[in-house]
């Protein structure tokens, strides 16, 4: 695969399309891995789809908790189609070759809807701590109005920003190579082919991901603090059972995505690897988005059982 690029006179290059590595390393197992990928995405597809139908459907869930969650799933949904499908069709071609605007548009997506999952993870954190710590005020706090407009700002609230971050990376010379050591467009492969003083850009990064997952996390943290104080307070073991099980689905979910975001945008640049920034984007990107419905159908009863209610009526 050549890179088609235009000499300039610094040097540099101004390079028209890349070319996403991806799996190439692992030139025999493009067809398993194809198929697993594949595999993957439609358990996403149909896992989060059954979440959403079921939140829509029983009268049990009509809750801000389960609204909040269709729309955790709705977001998962969106979140692998901005780089599954694009990995299938890599590893089924095996064209690797991405278009600037094309990897532009792709960044732009996938970090405008990883800062939505981080304010609705927040959200949902939020909506238990009003559930628990203050369980009078929840259906005055947490009215359809409120729980309408935290959503919609879940939602829209990082875009502006991670399209001023995309363009400012994409503003960027590139040099040497046009070969992405990755299987999709984001933002520490894309800085290693940049040339240059990349300080600026790197602090930048730092404070973006500082602004949209360390705040989210911490205020999350401090959440779950406050609920898992008031639960030890609480004078039977059964209602302390009963009250935890309600958020240690969310509280796994918060670990699992925050944990691998945060190791791939805020350690140091000397401890980057291709290698290790490939697992830990397949973790947040393709692993958390697959288990979330196992999680919260698993460990949730209300949930388990408008499952149940479901089948049996497309059984009956």
């Amino acid at each position: 695969m050549k890179c088609e690029e235009v000499k300039a006179d610094d040097n540099t290059s101004t390079i028209k399309q890349f070319v996403l590595l991806g799996f190439s390393d692992l030139p025999n197992l493009q067809r398993l891995l194809f198929g697993v990928f594949s595999t993957i995405y439609v358990i996403i597809l149909i896992g989060n789809s059954l979440v959403i139908t079921i939140t829509r459907l029983d009268k049990a869930l009509q809750k801000p908790m389960y609204f909040f969650l269709a729309h955790l799933s709705s977001l998962e949904i969106c979140y692998v189609s901005v780089t599954l499908p694009r990995i299938l069709v890599n590893l089924w071609t095996q064209d690797r070759s991405i278009s600037m605007l094309g990897c532009a548009s792709q960044m732009c997506f996938f970090l405008a809807l990883g800062a939505t999952e981080c304010f609705l993870l927040t959200v949902m954190a939020y909506d238990r701590y009003v559930a628990i710590c203050n369980p009078l005020h929840y259906p005055l706090v947490m009215n359809q109005k409120m729980c309408i407009q935290l959503a919609v700002g879940s939602w829209i609230g990082g875009v502006p920003v991670q399209i001023g971050q995309t363009c400012q990376i994409f503003s960027l010379h590139f040099c040497n190579s046009n070969q992405i050591n990755h299987f999709f467009c984001d933002i520490p492969p894309i800085l290693r082919l940049a040339c240059g003083d990349l300080f600026v850009h790197e602090i930048s990064v730092y404070v973006v991901a500082m602004l949209f997952v360390t705040l989210p996390f911490v205020l999350i943290l401090v959440s779950y603090s406050k609920i898992i104080s008031t639960i030890l307070k609480l004078p039977t073991a059964r209602g302390r059972a009963k009250a935890f099980s309600t958020c240690s689905s969310h509280l796994l979910v918060v670990f699992l995505f925050f944990g691998s975001a945060t190791i791939t945008y805020l350690r140091p640049k000397s401890n980057h690897s291709a290698g290790t920034d490939r697992l830990l984007s397949l973790f947040y990107t393709t692993v958390t988005p697959m288990l979330n419905p196992l999680i919260y159908s698993l460990r949730n009863k209300d949930v388990t059982a408008a499952l149940r209610k479901l089948l049996l009526k497309k059984m009956a």
